[in-house]
């Protein structure tokens, strides 16, 4: 408390009164063992649908995917804890075949959901065909598409001649997607579009391609199910089906059949074969191509399952409220708190819990540094997790000041439909009138590395692309070139940032350095952060502050959000030999041919813009003295399970 009142006297008052405030939230509630910093109110607690680091936090907590994310072997001399995927659910790693495409797991015995039920090879085949419904709207759906089938079944592709699924319009609940209508399974013989629909659509008109696809109509070879399972071989009954018919009958050649009104037509996800059931407890998967990284994948929050049973009784997104979630991880989420915390118990179901040290955990909806920060000094949090810029100068001085490297980068979106910012030149003239090192130096202040490439440092084999470098004189040339001469005739540019002090003063600097530099004015707008991510979704915006954590530790994982109509890419930025490069990784077996690859990829994006790199970040953490299990992790990833506390007796 001494080192408090020494180092920060300037903001005791407003300190005061951030204190009182909480102290209203915590009322009589008994403190749990650990608490943290989790930054803006979550979004949602459903695997499929979360995005965030805050989410993330949780979801790793409450759930167990077949693999984990563990700790591997001693920690760096940087002080960075190594991680790999270890066994979850799984009871083992997987048996992979010798062409790396098939991955055989066999699931724990006692791998169990909160209700007591098990955890099977179902539940996962359920989840991730949930994931991909295309209903599910899931914006990481895109990390199964390695999976054979898996793309298609999302982006409903159906062609002649595919065994498919045909989904009734009599759900029990109209508003929900699950429980799901009558599925009729066969083979998909011909789609006749509607005459009504467009003969010469643009096939770069999205809307327009969806219609045509909405109003085609679908002849299928219906086949027969005998105790549940489809014959295949069976001779099946033609129907057809449209999702929004023109007509109620259609004539196939000499017979007319009535159209049936459907709401899918998908391709048949367990046919496919991309996931399969062989057992209650084992489950086999059939990769596209072999994928190095597959099995951090595995591990990672979208790939969890979630229980099949509280999904269709609640709907979405009630059954994540925590009087009905069912979940299968360490922890089990007890209440939940708007705008305070959510608490999590230890789950006595699940399969480790021996292993799992602490009873109760409060991840706390602090999203303001200064409060945070005041928190951790008063011991109302064990674990911060950003802290004022300014004060960090003082904070390096301290023994529970952890900063480590991170595969974490801090860049703008960019959104090229929108002007001045489909011009390439205004772009790289932004780009080129940032001093990314000064941001670094003056207002990051934790030992952050300016950035001219989106893919951090570290990564095995690869050697990253570059952006050009700071250089206020050719900025002003290109912008020039552009027909702004002087920052002349430009339209408003505004930055968009989800509120935080930390964001707030990067877009400050980088304002006002556009102003000396480019002589333009620049606004500035904050937003709440779930009204941010659905504004940065429909790319409402000019410039987007953005972050991106590697989700696996390979390139691709920052690359890949850039693809054309990639959920991530939020810039409306398309470019065809980009998309190319990055689908030929996907399937190239050679490891350095591989990077070549992505590099050429990043290249490109570095040349075109969408995004500007700002900085690669360090991970920031204030943990404790009596916590023990925490450490730095490149990812910035800390499994809960792993923490004790060794507080001294009074």
């Amino acid at each position: 408390m001494q080192f408090w009142r020494k180092a920060f006297p300037y903001l005791m008052a407003l300190m005061a009164v951030a204190a009182v405030a909480w102290a209203v939230s915590f009322g009589t509630l008994p403190p749990a063992d650990f608490a943290w910093q989790n930054g803006d109110e979550i979004k949602t607690v459903d695997p499929a649908r979360a995005t965030g680091a805050p989410e993330g936090r949780i979801l790793d907590a409450v759930f167990e995917g077949l693999l984990r994310n563990a700790p591997a072997g001693p920690r760096q001399a940087n002080g960075i804890q190594p991680m790999a995927p270890k066994p979850g659910v799984a009871a083992a790693m997987p048996e992979i075949s010798d062409d790396g495409r098939v991955y055989t797991f066999q699931l724990r015995d006692d791998a169990r959901w909160t209700n007591g039920d098990p955890v099977t090879a179902d539940d996962f085949f359920w989840s991730w065909r949930r994931m991909l419904h295309p209903e599910t709207a899931s914006e990481y759906a895109y990390q199964l598409y390695y999976i054979v089938g898996a793309e298609q079944y999302n982006t409903a592709q159906v062609t002649e001649g595919d065994k498919v699924e045909v989904e009734l319009p009599d759900r029990t609940d109209p508003l929900q997607a699950f429980p799901r209508g009558t599925i009729r399974r066969g083979i998909l013989r011909r789609i006749v579009p509607a005459e009504s629909a467009s003969q010469d659509t643009d096939d770069s008109d999205a809307a327009a391609e969806e219609d045509a696809r909405r109003q085609a109509y679908y002849v299928v070879e219906v086949k027969p199910e005998v105790d549940g399972q489809v014959d295949w071989e069976a001779t099946g009954e033609t129907q057809v089906f449209s999702i929004e018919p023109a007509s109620t009958t259609f004539r196939d050649e000499e017979t007319q059949h009535d159209v049936q009104t459907c709401l899918h037509v998908l391709i048949d996800f367990e046919a496919a074969g991309g996931v399969r059931v062989l057992g209650p407890k084992q489950l086999q998967i059939t990769l596209k191509n072999r994928t190095a990284y597959f099995n951090s994948l595995l591990a990672f929050y979208p790939l969890y399952p979630v229980n099949r049973q509280c999904v269709e009784q609640y709907g979405s997104p009630y059954w994540t409220k925590p009087d009905h979630i069912v979940s299968n991880g360490p922890y089990r989420i007890q209440f939940r708190r708007i705008r305070d915390r959510v608490r999590l118990i230890k789950n006595e179901t699940y399969w480790d819990a021996d292993n799992v040290h602490l009873e109760t955990l409060d991840a706390m909806a602090v999203k303001s540094q200064t409060t945070a920060l005041n928190m951790y000094l008063k011991g109302q949090l064990d674990w911060a997790t950003d802290v004022p810029q300014t004060m960090i100068p003082e904070l390096k001085k301290r023994d529970d000041f952890l900063v480590a490297p991170a595969l974490i980068t801090y860049f703008y979106r960019l959104n090229v439909d929108r002007p001045p910012l489909d011009k390439v030149l205004v772009r790289r003239a932004l780009n080129m009138a940032m001093d990314k090192q000064a941001l670094c130096d003056y207002v990051a202040k934790a030992g952050q590395q300016p950035a001219r490439g989106l893919v951090p440092p570290g990564m095995a084999g690869y050697e990253g692309a570059l952006a050009g470098e700071f250089n206020v004189t050719r900025a002003r040339e290109l912008l020039a070139e552009a027909g702004y001469p002087g920052g002349r005739g430009l339209p408003r540019i505004e930055i968009l940032y989800n509120t935080s002090e930390g964001h707030q003063a990067i877009a400050e600097a980088i304002q006002q350095q556009w102003k000396n530099n480019l002589g333009i004015d620049v606004e500035l707008r904050n937003m709440e952060w779930g009204v941010y991510l659905d504004t940065v979704s429909k790319t409402n915006f000019t410039v987007a502050r953005a972050g991106w954590i590697g989700d696996y530790p390979d390139p691709n994982t920052f690359l890949d959000m850039f693809v054309t109509g990639g959920p991530q890419n939020n810039t409306n930025w398309s470019n065809a030999q980009y998309d190319r490069l990055i689908e030929q990784a996907a399937s190239e077996p050679d490891a350095e041919q591989r990077m070549q690859l992505l590099r050429e990829a990043e290249t490109i994006l570095m040349d075109e813009l969408p995004i500007i790199p700002i900085y690669f970040y360090v991970s920031i953490n204030m943990v404790h003295p009596e916590v023990q299990g925490f450490a730095p992790t490149l990812q910035d990833v800390h499994p809960l399970m792993n923490l004790r506390i060794d507080r001294p007796s009074l």
